[in-house]
């Protein structure tokens, strides 16, 4: 089976909660363009540009970038790569971000795509005003989110009346070339059958093989009742170390998960569990490097992570997005190294 083969986008500067200096990774405008540019021209498929205000990796009082206008730059200086931006419907107007995908659309057509988020951290909501419901209400708020985003984007005009949103006659034009991919997450049996209803594709935390298997079953159960298809896309972040040895990728792999206690990056590590209402019990080690990224183990030389890759399209996965530290070297070494022994589903449409 193919797999899109794409990337996490680092607002925050780096990806790791145990150590403090990844080279030349940063939350700047410059270190993120260098890496679009090259990942663009390595033929990467995607990046999912995170949307966090405060910084859970490094510390909230650490720098990070805001997701929506990163998003726009990064469309800019890019030819092939889709940018998938996330959106906490409590942070944002929809009629407003349905006016702003359909803006980037004209500066990249065919290239922007929405992860739509409920949300986790109360603090973050706190700070900058955005609206913090119950876990479940954070799902139906995003229901109604999609649903007047698609009807703005098929219809002019377009009104609604729900219990978090209200449009009368509501004019977004013009319309985006083609549909944008929205993809969705979440593990409680609320937030999964909402996903199932509103959004096109899945993306999960990252998982055992048969974590991931029991995943896409159950989704494209879900949402073959409410829509009699599948769902389009399945995308799960790994994070990714390769080496010329076993031995190498591992000593590295310790070096990055040996756990600091006073890392400031796991002030949040209560709010992310109390809040997300995850599947599974995550230890401190596992979220040192953030989204499950440890579980699918693609640690190894090139033939074993690209094994391992093979293993995941098998069971559905369509979209691997990658982390790793320094990210600019690592996704180069991909490439390189992986890349010829992985088939991507879209790669010939790139090229």
């Amino acid at each position: 089976m193919a797999i899109d083969l794409g990337y996490w986008t680092p607002v925050y500067g780096g990806f790791l909660r145990n150590v403090t200096d990844e080279g030349r990774m940063a939350a700047t405008w410059e270190y993120i363009r260098e890496v679009s540019v090259k990942a663009d021209r390595l033929g990467f498929h995607t990046t999912l540009v995170p949307e966090l205000y405060l910084n859970d990796r490094k510390g909230i009082d650490a720098p990070s970038l805001e997701a929506w206008s990163l998003s726009a730059s990064i469309l800019a200086v890019t030819e092939h790569l889709r940018v998938m931006t996330a959106v906490r419907p409590g942070f944002h107007l929809p009629a407003v971000l349905a006016k702003t995908v359909s803006t980037l659309d004209q500066v990249a057509p065919g290239r922007v795509a929405l992860n739509v988020v409920a949300a986790w951290w109360a603090e973050e909501a706190r700070q900058f005003g955005g609206q913090f419901t119950t876990h479940d209400e954070r799902y139906v708020q995003a229901e109604e989110f999609v649903t007047v985003l698609n009807g703005l984007w098929e219809h002019t005009p377009y009104s609604f009346a729900g219990s978090h949103y209200s449009l009368d006659g509501t004019i977004v034009e013009p319309k985006p070339s083609r549909h944008p991919v929205i993809f969705a997450g979440g593990e409680s049996e609320a937030g999964r059958e909402s996903i199932a209803g509103f959004a096109d594709a899945y993306v999960m935390h990252g998982g055992t093989l048969d974590e991931v298997r029991a995943n896409v079953a159950d989704m494209n159960a879900r949402s073959d009742r409410l829509h009699g298809r599948p769902v389009s896309e399945f995308g799960m972040p790994a994070y990714v170390i390769v080496r010329d040895t076993e031995a190498e990728a591992l000593r590295e792999l310790e070096r990055i998960t040996t756990v600091d206690p006073d890392s400031p990056g796991y002030a949040s590590f209560e709010e992310f569990q109390r809040n997300s209402k995850l599947s599974l019990e995550l230890t401190r080690r596992e979220y040192s490097v953030g989204t499950r990224g440890l579980r699918p183990n693609l640690v190894g030389t090139a033939d074993q992570v690209a094994e391992r890759i093979h293993e995941y399209a098998d069971a559905g996965i369509t979209l691997l997005l990658i982390q790793a530290s320094p990210l600019d070297e690592e996704l180069e070494r991909i490439a390189e190294q992986v890349f010829p022994l992985v088939p991507q589903r879209s790669l010939a449409t790139l090229t």
